[in-house]
């Protein structure tokens, strides 16, 4: 084998090993929808907003907005940061989106698992989008 056989072979189980966990959450949609890795999510904030996106995080911080309150503005494009169910968004990526979103809860508990999070979200936020339009 050559050394850029050797390379192309390494590259291949790096890739598949880095995005493993997508395919198993996604089981096939990674595959019909376009979707990019990022390392680090600041660079992924960055790039939305080079690409004109409004970035909004969905995390329980001082200062968010309950998601029943969101308004869309007709036109603009949207892009959501959710963290890991454990840490949420670090506090360096929430302060360069341009607002937080949270899901008002009661109770005890306030967490949501990750999947959840995101359909409540995705759907609350298409919904305002149409209003907005």
């Amino acid at each position: 084998m050559s050394a850029e056989q050797h390379r192309a072979r390494t590259m291949r189980r790096f890739y598949q090993y880095q995005y493993l966990p997508i395919h198993k959450t996604a089981l096939g949609a990674e595959d019909t929808v376009e979707w990019k890795y990022y390392a680090d999510t600041m660079d992924a904030v960055r790039e939305l907003h080079d690409a004109g996106y409004t970035v909004l995080a969905v995390e329980q911080v001082e200062g968010s907005l309950k998601l029943g309150e969101f308004q869309a503005e007709p036109g603009e494009r949207y892009a959501l940061i959710l963290g890991n169910e454990v840490k949420g968004v670090r506090q360096d990526v929430v302060d360069a989106c341009d607002q937080a979103l949270e899901i008002p809860q009661y109770g005890m508990k306030h967490s949501l698992n990750v999947s959840v999070t995101a359909g409540i979200v995705m759907w609350e936020v298409s919904q305002a989008m149409r209003r907005g339009i």
